[in-house]
């Protein structure tokens, strides 16, 4: 039996975290990690799916009937199957064909990013199940977890992106942001998974008028992707952070854990986990290991 291979790109969000739900425009790259997802023709009206960490160990792993698709069926005890499911009753909705004119599927993906680090999981699996389907990755994204689409754009994209929405409907171009200082900045991981849906509610929640916020994120987006100047990157950046700690009423990362830190640290998409990049003129790396944050990724390992 034919077997079906897709991949899509990780993302990171560089500036315009949250207020990309507003319209704001945000500087997003795909990242050199992913994931893969075949597909092989079966029998049984079920999906059969793994789904590995790249490790290699199976975070995910169960039998997904097609009836439990068509219904939407929700299972109480296990949320990553009902989410899959949820994503995969959206998919039918779409392109019914994948359901109604099978027999059955084994299905496996792969991601070659560790799980926790939050390059994407969720995005990943959607734009390579509208690769598969032929059906608007968007549109699945929208219809199933939310969220503003910047990360299905960096899936289907090689190089960074200015990323917006304009009436609910996503506007992207490719940009050449390839900085001449490049070499002086980090990615850390914080040690702790976090959820954008959460924080994408909390956010929602907080009733404020952010136009003239918008503005300024718009600016120092087009500021920062075009910028050679590592000291005007840096103020760039940290005027950004203060202005989403006022709108969101938190501490910056910076202010919170690394105020000692000689450089500038800048959170990408929900705060408080997952990746901050670092720029920094001296190697960071000393610093980051003796406050225990040992995932430190160098700009060319992760940025595409």
């Amino acid at each position: 039996m034919k077997k079906e291979t897709y991949y899509s790109n990780g993302k990171l969000l560089l500036t315009g975290e949250y207020l990309v739900l507003n319209g704001a425009k945000s500087l997003a790259v795909p990242t050199k990690f992913g994931q893969d997802l075949e597909v092989i023709p079966s029998f049984g009206e079920k999906i059969i799916w793994k789904s590995y960490d790249s490790d290699g160990s199976i975070w995910f792993e169960d039998e997904i009937l097609f009836d439990a698709i068509l219904e939407k069926t929700s299972f109480i005890e296990n949320k990553v199957k009902t989410t899959l499911v949820e994503i995969l009753h959206h998919a039918y909705l779409l392109n019914p064909d994948f359901i109604s004119k099978a027999e059955g599927y084994t299905i496996e993906t792969k991601l070659s990013f560790p799980r926790l680090w939050g390059l994407g999981t969720s995005s990943t699996l959607i734009n390579n199940l509208g690769q598969w389907l032929s059906i608007d990755a968007f549109e699945l994204l929208t219809n199933s977890f939310g969220g503003s689409g910047y990360d299905i754009a960096c899936a289907q994209n090689n190089q960074a992106i200015i990323y917006h929405l304009e009436n609910e409907k996503p506007f992207f171009e490719t940009v050449s942001f390839n900085p001449e200082f490049k070499e002086h900045i980090y990615f850390v991981y914080l040690n702790k998974k976090q959820s954008s849906k959460s924080a994408i509610n909390n956010y929602l929640n907080k009733q404020f008028s952010l136009e003239k916020v918008k503005i300024k994120i718009d600016k120092i987006t087009a500021f920062v992707s075009e910028t050679n100047n590592i000291d005007d990157f840096m103020s760039a950046l940290e005027k950004h952070e203060i202005l989403l700690s006022d709108v969101l009423e938190q501490l910056t990362v910076k202010e919170s854990l690394f105020p000692d830190f000689k450089g500038t640290v800048k959170s990408l998409g929900a705060w408080g986990g997952d990746f901050v990049m670092v720029v920094s003129k001296e190697n960071p790396l000393f610093y980051f290991n003796k406050k225990g944050y040992d995932t430190i990724l160098k700009y060319e390992e992760m940025i595409l």
